[in-house]
């Protein structure tokens, strides 16, 4: 068993299941990393998978076999960039965001005035103003890179923290293990589960899905937290999406982890949106949220605020620096989680190299699902209210616990029959679409989504009968 499955079992408080319960093929390298990003998403998968049989054995007293393929995990870790739409032949094309890919190659380490690197972030329209204001550049790389290198790499940190956009330094991890906020996570568990309040024992609803009857109110946005709640919907539980009108978004994360769920607009500046939120929460076993810490709570929707208004709440809560210490007010995103625990530093070779896969904000979807299950366990044996925590971060820091793979050893890409063999086809409110189907294998009870994606706000602000 690998030291990444035995650490994330280990918040489980339950032992290791049997070796013929559980079982993990295949190795790193596959992606063109050292950092064995696949194995580590695998865990964080399989941990699901047997958290999923605990509830299995809690509604029926058997248990049953969990399943990955570590390649078929490195395809997960990919799964909003294999996206295919039929072009005006009919043949299945890859999807290619044009405005996404410029972003990206704004979104790089550049070298600053002191020596060091900083990678500012321009994922959204809003953020990436901000930092355009702040930096008094063009949106283009070779603008970006001129104003940062007027900029010691810690001052512009903190000026980016201070205009509420989004950039970090680039950090060794031994310099990130010695700051403040990484220490203060070290000490902690990778899935943090806290009881926030008292509440009688709420068994699981009979129903056909394992998850059935279970209603997630999902509020969150790229990657890790819509990553969550679709993993939620994978095994019957109805997903209820809330956005505002008119958010900004990238529309192949919004499409890939849309599966299964249902979608509605709610505006909680609105005396009515926020009548249709506490509506919801009232009757919602799980709330997922990706909020900056603190945001929602001057909405009256803070985790404790809602385990008073809905007992027995499994509120998870998915973030990039974690829910409190000296960074936990700063936005952030996949790209940070890897510059600032050291994952980006340690990548390179001459120079910080980011991940070529998201890898933090996956294992981080994956380990909040699976937090989101212990907690609805907890819920039907011993009652409470749960708060789980997990964060970009946290997941950073996991990989990189995990040791660097032989610098010889080359990496064995996935191939394009492979990818096909893992792709199914949904009829979704935009038209076909090909996309990765689940990856985790379950003897008893295989998951799926019940319904494709939908298109944003097509539903009402409703739980299903």
């Amino acid at each position: 068993m690998s030291n990444a499955l035995q650490e994330i079992l280990a918040v489980r408080g339950r032992g290791t299941p049997p070796p013929d319960e559980l079982q993990i093929a295949g190795t790193d390298p596959i992606w063109p990393t050292r950092f064995p990003v696949s194995e580590t998403v695998a865990a964080a998968l399989a941990a699901v998978g047997v958290a999923l049989t605990d509830i299995l054995e809690l509604k029926t007293k058997r248990r049953q076999r969990v399943a990955i393929d570590v390649r078929h995990a490195a395809a997960a870790l990919k799964s909003a960039y294999l996206l295919q739409r039929p072009d005006p032949s009919g043949a299945f094309k890859d999807v290619v965001n044009q405005q996404h890919l410029a972003m990206r190659q704004m979104t790089q380490p550049w070298p600053t005035k002191d020596g060091r690197w900083f990678l500012p972030h321009f994922g959204l329209e809003n953020l990436r103003a901000r930092v355009l204001k702040v930096l008094d550049c063009d949106p283009t790389p070779d603008s970006v890179g001129k104003a940062v290198a007027r900029w010691d790499a810690l001052d512009l940190e903190n000026a980016i923290a201070e205009a509420r956009a989004c950039g970090g330094m680039v950090r060794s991890p031994e310099e990130w293990l010695a700051h403040p906020h990484g220490k203060l996570l070290s000490e902690r568990p990778v899935v943090e589960v806290i009881k926030i309040g008292d509440a009688d024992v709420r068994p699981l609803p009979r129903a056909d899905r394992l998850l059935g009857g279970v209603r997630v109110l999902d509020l969150t946005r790229i990657l890790a937290g819509p990553m969550a709640a679709r993993t939620l919907a994978e095994h019957g539980a109805d997903v209820l999406n809330v956005t505002k009108k008119g958010a900004p978004y990238i529309p192949e994360h919004v499409t890939d982890t849309g599966h299964g769920k249902r979608s509605c607009f709610i505006d909680l500046d609105s005396i009515e949106g926020r009548k249709d939120m506490l509506r919801l929460l009232g009757a919602a076993d799980v709330l997922t949220q990706s909020y900056r810490p603190g945001t929602l709570d001057k909405f009256g929707y803070s985790p404790e605020e809602a385990a008073a208004a809905r007992p027995g709440i499994v509120y998870v809560s998915i973030s990039c620096y974690g829910a409190d210490g000296p960074f936990s007010n700063r936005g952030g995103w996949e790209q940070l989680g890897q510059v600032v625990t050291g994952v980006c530093h340690a990548n390179g070779e001459d120079k910080p190299a980011l991940l070529p896969v998201p890898a933090c904000d996956y294992t981080t979807g994956y380990l909040a699902a699976y937090g989101a299950l212990l907690g609805l366990h907890k819920r039907a044996t011993e009652g409470g209210s749960w708060h789980v925590r997990v964060s970009l971060c946290q997941s950073g820091m996991l990989i990189q616990r995990q040791g660097m793979i032989d610098k010889t050893v080359a990496p064995r890409a996935l191939e394009p029959h492979e990818l096909d063999s893992l792709r199914i086809t949904s009829e979704t409110a935009a038209g076909p679409l090909r996309h990765l189907g689940p990856v985790l294998r379950l003897s008893e009870t295989a998951p799926r989504w019940e319904k494709p994606t939908p298109a944003l706000g097509s539903s009402t602000p409703d739980w299903q009968a």
